[in-house]
């Protein structure tokens, strides 16, 4: 695991990272991020739009005497298959060892719960378990000012995402927890992500591995059977029947035969909802 020191800027590798020991972004990717190898050249990065959130998470996890910040953008090679393999398998305890998550929505621009509502933060994928699986997570708007955490906005996010109280309100890392987690049916965790986004196909099951306990290899290429494949791993690992709970939704195409025959296992998360 690549961490920014805090004091230095620089990436530094922890294999044996202590838990809370770093804080944590979640956000949603646009143009101009910094990568793994631009941010080995701080003043050529610090030109770049993305720099700025990496800086802010720097500084605040500072603020909070922490050594150690995260950001997805620069701190995993995703030249390499292998280390990419690793961060999307690792990702949801990265977030459930942070110290705290700061979460920034770069289209809210007041408190206005219409305005929360409609962030594309709660639309993607990956922020699902970003969601989830850190104990604090704290909300800021375009200009970084505080809105509040997952706590003190679950009433409201509970609205947004589906996500029940009782898994929003983590209290502490620990069995307690994922037990929690995981107490809720396979059919309902699906229903979660039914609505969310992912710019790769294949993310619409990467991005779940953690929520399912799964770790299984990446084949990016492999398009809609990554979905069909993290089921399959799913069944291998509970007696959950509901994971056979869906109902078709997809559309024949335009002018052909519909659909008479389907397999055991859904296409997409959405059939869950």
């Amino acid at each position: 695991m690549w961490l920014i020191n805090t004091d230095t800027f620089e990436l530094e590798r922890w294999d044996n990272y202590e838990k809370g020991s770093y804080a944590i972004l979640s956000h949603t990717w646009e143009d101009d991020e910094v990568s793994f190898q631009e941010f080995q050249d701080l003043e050529s990065s610090r030109k770049k739009k993305g720099f700025d959130k990496i800086e802010r998470t720097v500084l605040m996890a500072r603020d909070r005497n922490l050594k150690f910040a995260w950001v997805d953008t620069c701190c995993i090679d995703k030249t390499s298959s292998a280390e990419l393999s690793e961060a999307v398998n690792s990702m949801y305890k990265w977030y459930d060892d942070s110290a705290v998550c700061f979460v920034h929505l770069s289209d809210l621009y007041s408190k206005l719960d219409t305005q929360f509502k409609d962030c594309r933060w709660f639309t993607r994928g990956w922020t699902l378990q970003e969601l989830i699986a850190p104990k604090d997570v704290k909300f800021y708007d375009v200009e970084w000012i505080y809105i509040g955490n997952k706590i003190d906005l679950m009433g409201e996010i509970e609205k947004i995402t589906k996500v029940p109280r009782r898994v929003i309100q983590s209290f502490g890392h620990g069995n307690w927890f994922h037990q929690c987690l995981y107490k809720e049916s396979i059919a309902y965790r699906m229903s979660w992500a039914s609505s969310r986004e992912t710019t790769r196909v294949e993310d619409t099951a990467y991005c779940l591995l953690g929520i399912f306990g799964i770790n299984m290899p990446l084949l990016y290429g492999e398009g809609d059977k990554a979905f069909i494949r993290l089921q399959e791993e799913i069944c291998k690992q509970t007696t959950d029947m509901s994971l056979f709970a869906w109902k078709a939704k997809s559309e024949p195409p335009s002018g052909g035969p519909a659909e008479e025959f389907r397999g055991l296992f859904a296409n997409h998360p959405r059939e869950f909802s």
